[in-house]
């Protein structure tokens, strides 16, 4: 098997900033994943992707973001208040987001609605958003 995924007919990975106005890819997509980043950006990352999912995903398309999360408010174990305040300190901009408070209006304005929560290892989440439609 080739090594090269556009031999294979997969286009090659792409750069993409989120953050900009137009991130998007110019062909259809079927589904987003995004793991480990909206903590680690600043906010308009974190609303470009889910304002760009909104775009872009066709009715009933997943968006997976998988990363830490508070909760109504709250940190969901000890460790990941740490993190946030670490995090905090190196860029002010960063931060562990809460799903209740920053992302579920962000996602209901672009028009996706929380599908499921899964729980992962090490206090994380597997948020899957669906565009409605």
């Amino acid at each position: 098997m080739p090594a090269n995924p556009a031999a294979r007919g997969s286009p090659p990975a792409q750069r993409l900033d989120v953050a900009g106005p137009d991130w998007a890819p110019d062909r259809p997509v079927d589904a987003i994943f995004c793991a480990n980043m909206i903590h680690i950006a600043p906010w308009a990352a974190a609303c470009g992707l889910i304002g760009g999912a909104g775009r872009l995903l066709p009715p009933g398309g997943p968006l997976l973001i998988y990363g830490p999360f508070s909760r109504d408010g709250r940190h969901t174990a000890p460790s990941n208040a740490d993190f946030d305040a670490s995090l905090r300190a190196r860029d002010p901009a960063w931060g562990v987001r809460d799903l209740e408070g920053d992302i579920l209006p962000v996602a209901a304005a672009a028009g996706l609605r929380l599908r499921a929560d899964v729980p992962m290892p090490a206090n994380n989440f597997l948020m899957v958003f669906e565009k409605e439609g």
